[in-house]
């Protein structure tokens, strides 16, 4: 049968193997599936097709057989009456329907064959999409969590970059405070030392007015009368 053939595959096919060599595991998965389900409603489609057909076989068998008992009671019944001749034509009878029997038998057999071979290729086939679709399941978990986990490798990768930039940061700041404590210090250089004598007539030279006001003071109060 020309179904069998187009299907014989379906039997060899190891699912799991053919899921390890796919590359893109979640993408051919579905196609894959979408396949394997078209293909599992047209082998349901020819098993029940062929399982019809070995029914109607074993119908015809059975009737058949049937027959055949039935000319040989007949034989039975005229051989009882002393009735050789219609005994014979009973017995020719069941010779003939025992002829067509064989081929009934034949019909039968292979009929039944190919049901089993069918009934085995959809049944394969149906456990085959059951597996696929458990694991896709598993296939789609995984990649959720390694996506989840490229999120924190990610988010980790931040923090390190940050963590990064405030110690740049830290570091250019400690160098302004040095290069500013430097230039306080230059500038403390660059000032004159204080002159001891300067200072000294500096102070005499204030005193020395402040006797003066001190005496002007005292002559305008006694020209008031005070």
């Amino acid at each position: 049968m020309s179904v069998l053939n187009r299907f014989t595959d379906i039997i060899s096919a190891n699912v799991n193997s053919l899921i390890d060599r796919m590359e893109d595991p979640e993408k051919m998965i579905d196609e894959y599936l979408r396949q394997m389900t078209n293909d599992l409603a047209e082998v349901k489609d020819n098993t029940a097709s062929v399982m019809a057909e070995e029914t109607r076989a074993k119908r015809e068998l059975d009737a058949n057989e049937a027959e055949i008992k039935k000319y040989e009671e007949l034989a039975r019944k005229a051989v009882q009456a002393g009735n050789d001749d219609d005994a014979r034509v009973f017995l020719t009878k069941k010779q003939e329907i025992e002829d067509i029997g064989a081929n009934l038998a034949s019909s039968y057999a292979s009929a039944h064959e190919n049901a089993v071979k069918m009934r085995q290729m959809h049944d394969k086939l149906a456990q085959d999409i059951e597996t696929l679709r458990q694991r896709r399941a598993m296939i789609k978990g995984k990649l959720s969590v390694a996506q989840a986990q490229e999120k924190v490798n990610q988010a980790a990768g931040d923090v390190k970059q940050r963590e990064s930039a405030r110690s740049n940061f830290e570091r250019m700041e400690a160098k302004a405070d040095r290069l500013l404590d430097e230039a306080n210090a230059k500038a403390d250089l660059n000032t004159a030392p204080a002159n001891p004598v300067q200072s000294l007539e500096e102070k005499y030279a204030n005193e020395t007015a402040s006797a003066a006001v001190e005496d002007e003071l005292a002559r305008l109060k006694q020209d008031m009368g005070m």
